[in-house]
């Protein structure tokens, strides 16, 4: 495995709280425009950032997202680590993405081709009752910001998604391990190769599917509601196909036995019998699921409604693993740059490896 890029040693997540216990400053966020690999960004601008501020003790917590609305961006979360760090901490981070931007520019511009068709089908799917003012232009278009720009943001957490305040709270730690998983994995593996990202990808599902759902009926249910979602997500699209899954599937002979031994680990709560990129996932991963139990159990999970009409409270344990796993899988898939095709078809052949511990080989 090689990487052209080097980058400075991320942050661990015991660096969540200020030395003091006392209180963390609010979450700043910032836009990055960047219409290409948000590699580059995350190991010679973000990593080495982070960990500066982490180091000098201005840093409560992190992590990123990738996403589309107005142009491929990345969403980058700061955390300071008391209210009087926080001006330092948005003076830095702005100082150090507008370097970046302007020695490392990205040279694609979405203007039309697959990826403006891509972002317009998603911004239709968004906003299927129209979109909001501002967000379109004169011919109906969503607008795009100029590529290679970043702007602060509001920090708009989902509490409707993860759970109330409490869900929020226990996603955000869950995100800054995420997070540091997948710009380290950039920083060591070679994930530009198609197969290379699909394997990890299928991997850290394997194993974060099999430590919140314990039971092989409660995961087989899970994979397969979740592959139909994104497959049904963009049934009117060519984004997602199931042309060549068996195909595919058929040439996998290691795939059901890696996902035996990666459940049977993390069912005994062995992760050290995992390689060392998916035992810290596993062991973390552990941990998520109790924090999950334990949220549930005290009754501080409450859900909004798809329809945004009413709250759902919930206290059982095997009801909101599930829910939450979901979005939890998906941002991990989203940090990694797996596609929504590929999140549908990875979901299948793990569902398929769980059913048939012995696949045929193909022609």
């Amino acid at each position: 495995m090689t990487t052209h890029d080097t980058a400075a040693p991320g942050p661990t997540s015991a660096a969540l709280l200020p030395p003091d216990g006392g209180p963390r400053g609010d979450w700043l966020a910032f836009h990055v425009f960047y219409a290409a690999s948000p590699r580059p960004f995350l190991l010679r601008c973000a990593r080495p950032l982070v960990a500066e501020l982490t180091a000098e003790g201005l840093l409560g917590g992190w992590f990123f997202i990738n996403y589309w609305l107005e142009g491929p961006h990345i969403r980058l979360r700061l955390r300071p680590s008391s209210p009087a760090a926080s001006a330092e901490v948005a003076a830095r981070a702005s100082t150090a993405i507008e370097t970046f931007l302007r020695e490392r520019p990205a040279l694609y511009e979405v203007k039309g081709g697959f990826m403006a068709d891509l972002y317009q089908t998603l911004f239709a799917l968004e906003y299927p009752g129209g979109a909001p003012d501002g967000l379109v232009d004169a011919e109906g278009h969503m607008k795009l910001r100029p590529n290679n720009s970043f702007s602060p943001e509001p920090y708009e957490p989902e509490y409707g998604k993860y759970g109330g305040p409490a869900g929020v709270e226990l996603a955000e730690w869950h995100f800054q391990h995420s997070s540091e998983l997948v710009s380290g994995t950039l920083a060591g593996m070679n994930l530009h190769l198609r197969t290379v990202l699909l394997g990890v990808a299928a991997q850290l599902m394997m194993t974060m599917s099999g430590c919140l759902l314990r039971e092989d009926a409660a995961l087989l249910e899970f994979l397969d509601r979740y592959h139909e979602f994104w497959n049904s997500a963009f049934a009117t699209t060519n984004y997602t196909a199931q042309d060549g899954y068996d195909r595919a599937y058929r040439t996998m002979d290691a795939l059901p036995a890696r996902f035996r031994h990666i459940r049977t680990a993390v069912a005994e709560a062995e992760p050290g019998r995992l390689p060392s990129f998916l035992g810290g996932w596993a062991e973390h991963c552990l941990e998520l699921r109790e924090r999950v139990v334990a949220l549930a159990r005290g009754g501080d999970l409450v859900f909004r409604s798809w329809d945004g009409t009413r709250d759902l409270p919930v206290s059982d344990p095997e009801q909101a693993l599930p829910m939450l796993l979901s979005p939890y899988m998906h941002m991990t898939n989203n940090r990694l740059s797996v596609s929504v095709r590929d999140e549908a078809f990875l979901s299948y052949v793990l569902a398929r490896a769980l059913r048939e511990p012995h696949p045929t080989a193909a022609p």
